[in-house]
């Protein structure tokens, strides 16, 4: 029989000599990818070993892809596979190639007009991204020209190369964790068809001046929950959508999203405009939104519907931005409007197909409770027809009108619509044009010293059945 001290010795020898063979994990289940030829070196694209060490981990029944810490890897288009953890380690980072040539996969399907994808996967389950690492979109190499408030878009036709940095399809039980995600020249994370998914503590950091860099867009997914994470992004931060590519992968509903911090100069958070489906039993909690062009928006631009959806302890600061951005400081916008015909370069797909202009859904049972604002302007509800938006619920909704820009006031934004994108008129703390069952229920409103002109608490334009309470 072996003595204990027999036994150590055996396992230190076995040890020694894995270790020898460069075998990292004498268990099997962690793949390093300089394992697998990966170079932290400038220029040299990693694509090909992080894939290997991705195709071996899935292959061999699961376990963690490592990006080791301290060290950056780029790399072109990867395909996340089954029962993988992509886990980079403190400072690691993975960095998207700036060649656009090889980004040649649609993030829209047929749809070439919106963007290709980094990192990807498709029919997929037991996924997880985690660490305290960067997935980094490199997004400014993609972007022409630095504006004063914005950058500009390279010209395209029917296709664009920016990237988007994480596109996960048809995933069933998906986890993203701990990392940070960001720098995106499109769409930040795009969940489409996704089920039983969480994104916990995640930090999303892009540029404020790059234009479509959503931070995380939920597309026909369902069970859903965002929670304790911080987003900044030039456009939408926490985005709930159908868009009419995946229209296969039915409504998105089931969603909670609490404890976030965002930051946006289009809408913080925002449900639409794409919705070609429903979108239902929705939960935003204990949120807080800043420096944002606009707080809360409901978009509704096409045919389907949002109903049952609360907002919920809310602490809302938004103001003027140009017009490149879409919002006028609403800290809330309830909206349904038919989606303007235009010629944007995916304008084919905006409509159902055989169609030449769209049609807007209902927008039903909305209930925003316990929402604090900081803000230049006020509310705005408003429909195509005083039916489409109806039973729209404020309570303890309460704004603090500030100046914290040289914009003018009096103006709000219905942008993307037919017809005019403007309402000019004065500032009101609700301003309702054409809905039906609303309540404001002991809400107020406040003026700092130097605000603009407030009209009055409310002003409601063919409202039917409105009804405030003090």
């Amino acid at each position: 029989m072996f003595e204990m001290k027999n036994i150590k010795m055996l396992f230190a020898a076995m040890a020694a000599s894995l270790a020898m063979a460069g075998c990292s994990n004498p268990s099997g289940t962690d793949f390093r990818i300089e394992d697998y030829g990966a170079e932290a070196r400038d220029g040299v694209d990693n694509a090909d070993a992080i894939q290997k060490a991705i195709d071996a981990c899935s292959a061999s029944g699961g376990g963690v892809v490592t990006v080791p810490a301290g060290k950056t890897f780029m790399c072109g288009p990867l395909h996340l596979k089954s029962n993988v953890d992509l886990h980079l380690e403190p400072n690691s980072r993975l960095l998207a190639n700036p060649d656009e040539s090889i980004y040649k996969e649609s993030a829209f399907l047929a749809n070439e007009g919106e963007g290709m994808m980094w990192i990807s996967g498709k029919d997929i389950e037991n996924v997880s991204i985690t660490g305290q690492g960067m997935l980094d979109g490199n997004g400014i190499a993609f972007m022409g020209a630095e504006l004063e408030d914005s950058y500009e878009l390279k010209p395209v036709t029917t296709f664009d190369p920016r990237p988007h940095v994480l596109t996960l399809i048809n995933v069933d039980r998906l986890q993203i964790r701990d990392v940070t995600i960001g720098n995106s020249a499109y769409w930040t994370i795009h969940l489409i068809g996704c089920n039983d998914a969480s994104i916990i503590g995640a930090t999303v950091l892009n540029s404020l001046k790059v234009r479509n860099s959503d931070g995380i867009d939920v597309d026909h997914s369902t069970n859903v929950r965002i929670s304790n994470c911080h987003i900044e992004s030039g456009d939408d931060c926490i985005c709930l959508k159908n868009r009419r590519e995946y229209e296969a992968y039915g409504p998105c509903h089931d969603i909670v999203v609490e404890n976030c911090t965002m930051v946006s100069r289009s809408c913080a958070i925002k449900i639409g405009s794409e919705n070609m489906d429903t979108i239902s039993n929705v939960l935003f909690n204990n949120c807080i939104i800043k420096d944002s062009n606009r707080g809360i928006g409901i978009q509704n631009r096409d045919e389907g519907v949002v109903t049952n959806v609360i907002f919920s302890n809310m602490l809302v600061d938004c103001g003027f931005y140009s017009d490149v951005w879409w919002g006028k400081s609403e800290p809330i916008y309830v909206t349904s409007y038919p989606r303007a015909v235009g010629n944007h370069k995916d304008a084919g797909w905006r409509f159902p197909k055989g169609a030449t202009e769209g049609r807007c859904g209902e927008v039903s049972h909305i209930w925003f409770v316990n929402v604090k604002c900081t803000t230049e302007n006020g509310v705005f509800v408003g429909g195509d027809t005083p039916d489409k938006v109806n039973n729209i619920h404020f309570e303890n909704v309460d704004m603090r009108f500030v100046r914290s820009s040289a914009f003018p006031g009096g103006v709000y934004d219905k942008r993307p619509c037919l017809g005019e994108g403007f309402v000019t008129d004065g500032t009101y703390a609700f301003y309702i044009d054409m809905a039906s069952d609303i309540s404001i229920d002991n809400c107020s409103y406040t003026l700092s010293p130097d605000a603009r002109e407030v009209q009055g608490l409310v002003k409601p334009i063919d409202v039917k059945n409105l009804i405030v309470k003090k």
